[in-house]
Parts: structure tokens; sequence; C-alpha cells
């Protein structure tokens, strides 16, 4: 197996070495050792690092992904977790996709002005509430009006 320097490892990963020097105090990364003030690591760091970084996309925190590699750093991924996480980002999705929508309505609102629209009413409630949900009926959609919040 070949032997990388840190220089190697930041440059095929894209890691910046400091990062990658948190990495390995911290546990998730491993060194061999130097060669002279060089940091050695095995080539299979950068399959680790593109975990490391398919967690962090994900939303895990580095200790969610330190357990996720365990005791001996090997990785074990709990499908379980995993599915968790896939559910909470379809649920921001849809969250997101809902406040787009609705921006995109008070950017395109016929009415004369926002406080008279229903819709715009609508939405402030559902913004003060916390229940920010916007679906307008297919009729009010393409008749340009749009339907109040449901809860």
């Amino acid at each position: 197996m070949p032997v990388l320097d840190i220089g190697e490892v930041a440059g095929r990963s894209g890691v910046p070495a400091s990062t990658l020097r948190y990495y390995e105090e911290i546990g998730l990364i491993e060194s061999l050792g130097r060669s002279g003030l060089r940091r050695q690591f095995d080539a299979d760091v950068l399959l680790k690092l593109s975990l490391i970084g398919l967690g962090k996309a994900a939303g895990f925190s580095l200790v969610e992904i330190a357990a996720i590699f365990g005791g001996n750093g090997r990785a074990d991924l709990p499908r379980d977790r995993f599915r968790a996480k896939a559910d909470e980002i379809e649920r921001q999705i849809r969250d997101l996709a809902s406040l787009r929508d609705m921006l995109r309505h008070i950017a395109d609102c016929p009415a004369p002005t926002h406080l008279e629209c229903p819709t715009f009413r609508g939405l402030l409630t559902s913004a003060t509430q916390g229940t920010l949900a916007y679906h307008p009926s297919r009729k009010q959609a393409a008749q340009g009006l749009k339907t109040a919040p449901r809860r």
C-alpha cells in the first residue's frame, strides 16, 4: 500500500493540512509516523476522508462521525442512523420548498398591497406560530390566487 505525506493527502482530498492534523488530533484519522517533519499516511486515509466529508455534508457532527468509525478505525455505517438522517433531510427539503413557494407568492402576489392579500396574511400568521406550510389548490394556483397555509 502506498504511503502519502500530508501534502499529497491534502492535494488529493482537498482537505487542508491543518484540518488533517486536527482530524488526527481528535482520532478521526491516524498517521503512520513522520518522514522528517511531514506526517505520513496510508493511502486508505483518502477513503476515510471521503466518508468524513459525506458525514459532514449530511449534517453529522465530528463526534458522530468518530462514533461511526468506532475504536478500531474501521467504518461501521449504522444504517438506522443514516436512514434517520435521510428522513431529517427530507423534512428540511419539504420545509425549504414550502418556504421557497411562499417567497415566490410574496414576490408575485397580484394584490395591490401585501396586507390586502389573504394568503400573505395567512403566511404571516403561520410564520409567527412556527407552522410554515404553503399548499395552494390547483384551481387557485392556476388563477394566480393562493390559499392560506394549511396546518
